[in-house]
């Protein structure tokens, strides 16, 4: 192979995360569980508990499927198809809650 094609090739591939990359994320993803635990167990965020919960959780999936999954690296293709029914699900989900939200406020008249 000549030394054209092969900086063609290295142009062409994408950089990967390193070991401490890896490391950090996992880090940050620790962290973010304990928080997790630790609102459960605070009183004062029981009103918002399940949204936080949600979000954080969301953080979570997010950067799992950018570096685990490889996703970040990848073609934007792969994330569209990833992420575009992903966001539908999330869409008919927050509909559904609020939906059900809506009608256990009518039954109970508060």
């Amino acid at each position: 192979m000549s030394a054209q094609g092969e900086s063609d090739k290295m142009a062409t591939e994408h950089a990967h995360a390193t070991t401490g990359t890896y490391l950090r994320i996992a880090a940050i993803l620790v962290m973010i569980t304990l928080i997790e635990v630790g609102v459960f167990y605070v009183p004062a965020f029981q009103n918002v508990l399940v949204p936080l919960l949600l979000v954080l959780s969301a953080v979570k999936f997010t950067l799992v499927v950018m570096f685990y999954m490889h996703l970040k690296f990848d073609n934007r293709f792969f994330a569209f198809l990833f992420g575009g029914p992903l966001l539908l699900a999330l869409v008919v989900v927050v509909s559904l809650l609020l939906i059900f939200y809506g009608a256990v406020r009518l039954r109970t008249g508060t």
